[in-house]
């Protein structure tokens, strides 16, 4: 598949949870930041062509520094961080169609959290492999524990078959014009999604789940950097 793959990195968000005022993305992992783990992850993938960073406005010179050290030359464009997740997604959607000359039409679109720098070898070409027959396509990890809808005041209202439900991670990959059309009617509607498949399902889209992966943290806390450090250690072979 020759298709055209650009890659989209929500990292503007604040990180409440984290506890930093620099940020987790800005987190010292094995002497990197965070995000410059998953945009050399990213960068390996020969069929990536570009990466966008979405980045809060004081960080995207330091972000630019790092990224010239680091040589990844698929990063030439950086694009502002909006109120929500959503709003700095749209905001590189509307970037990449500003700039895209045409390209879009046969593009893809791969979203990738910031904060999730171990991303499976095989999982973009498992990705690539359901568009021929989906229009956008998610990895998932099947629920180990029973699963309970509970009210506001904890009361259980509901337990859901454990056996169909899937913890969604990213990279999710999405054909241009199917994922700016379901962004362009949620921002009609005024409609707000935790993650970008949501936006395509309520469009009546066909979103494919493959197989995630437990290793495919997302670091929200100072605890989760502690695991990282080991999964990465691991991975390089070293204590």
């Amino acid at each position: 598949m020759e298709n055209e793959i650009t890659v989209i990195v929500p990292a503007a968000g604040a990180g409440r949870r984290f506890g930093s005022p620099e940020g987790k993305i800005f987190a010292v992992v094995r002497g990197l930041p965070l995000l410059a783990h998953t945009l050399k992850r990213l960068h390996r993938e020969e069929t990536v062509t570009e990466i966008i960073p979405v980045l809060r406005q004081e960080d995207a010179g330091r972000v630019f520094d790092m990224v010239r050290e680091l040589n990844l030359c698929k990063i030439r464009r950086i694009a502002p961080g909006g109120r929500e997740r959503q709003d700095s997604i749209y905001n590189a959607l509307r970037l990449i169609e500003d700039g895209g000359a045409g390209r879009t039409r046969d593009m893809f679109i791969m979203v990738h959290d910031g904060a999730r720098p171990v991303v499976p070898e095989n999982t973009l070409d498992d990705l690539l492999r359901e568009m021929e027959t989906a229009d956008g396509a998610a990895p998932g990890i099947a629920a180990r524990d029973t699963l309970k809808v509970v009210s506001e005041d904890g009361i259980v209202v509901s337990t859901l078959e454990r056996g169909r439900v899937r913890a969604i991670q990213t990279p999710q990959l999405f054909p241009f014009g199917i994922i700016k059309k379901a962004y362009d009617a949620a921002y009609t509607e005024g409609f707000y999604a935790t993650d970008d498949a949501a936006l395509v399902e309520r469009m009546g889209g066909r979103v494919k789940i493959i197989a995630g992966s437990l290793l495919n943290i997302k670091v929200t806390t100072p605890e989760d950097i502690d695991l990282l450090e080991h999964i990465l250690s691991k991975e390089e072979g070293l204590p």
